[in-house]
């Protein structure tokens, strides 16, 4: 087994994290304004359709929010060695989206003012919207600097036994690294990057390899070995 090579996210994928949540506060925010306009001016017998409205464009606010951070987490991932962060960093989503709905889902019941009809039905889509934010913006396979150590040492080790390099290729556009630059996936592109894998780890948050080229390298591998012994 190899040395471990501890990820840590390059300036470009901290830059762009940076933007991405950035991005995701200003979601929430709308979300949270949209729904201090629905405590304040839709609450009410006459509005309920209204209400109904708001509730699902701040649904979607809050849903937006906690993909972009989930982007941004996977590209600059917090450390596993400080769980409080871990855990706040990762779930930052669930904890927004149901902050998006839950004074106005208590307001909605509480007021006095309303009907039994529209406390149900505006209650209700209230309360399933608030369930849909916080179970979208749970993180159920949280990234961390450690699964990232980890995987990267798996993934190099795995490499180096079919083509004994480190050497791969990958595009800005792309999911994956690839052993070949001449494969059909990248070839011709203007921008290939060039590197170890886990630097292209570092570059693009998560990667992994290209399935043909892995075929291509295990049939190359294997043809060294038949000629080696002869066969």
């Amino acid at each position: 087994m190899s040395n471990q090579k501890i990820f840590e996210a390059s300036p470009e994928a901290k830059g762009k994290a940076k933007q991405l949540r950035i991005f995701a506060f200003l979601a929430w925010i709308a979300a949270i304004a949209g729904q201090i306009f629905a405590i304040a001016k839709l609450i009410s017998n006459e509005t309920m359709v209204w209400l109904i409205v708001a509730i699902a464009v701040i649904l979607a606010l809050a849903i937006t929010g906690s993909t972009l951070w989930k982007k941004a987490n996977r590209l600059d991932p917090a450390s596993e060695k400080d769980p409080t962060r871990f855990f706040i960093q990762n779930q930052l989503g669930a904890i927004m989206g149901v902050l998006a709905f839950l004074p106005l889902v208590v307001l909605i019941f509480m007021n006095k003012d309303l009907d039994g009809k529209t406390k149900g039905i505006a209650g209700s889509i209230a309360v399933v919207a608030m369930m849909a934010a916080g179970i979208t913006g749970v993180d159920f396979e949280p990234p961390s600097v450690e699964k990232y150590t980890k995987e990267i040492t798996e993934q190099t080790d795995a490499l180096k036994e079919i083509t004994n390099s480190d050497n791969v290729y990958w595009t800005s556009a792309g999911t994956k690294y690839h052993i070949d630059e001449d494969c059909s996936h990248i070839k011709g592109r203007d921008q290939i990057s060039n590197g170890t894998v886990k630097q292209s780890w570092e570059s693009k948050g998560i990667s992994e390899l290209c399935k043909s080229c892995q075929k291509r390298a295990l049939k190359r591998k294997n043809s060294v070995i038949k000629e080696a012994v002869g066969m």
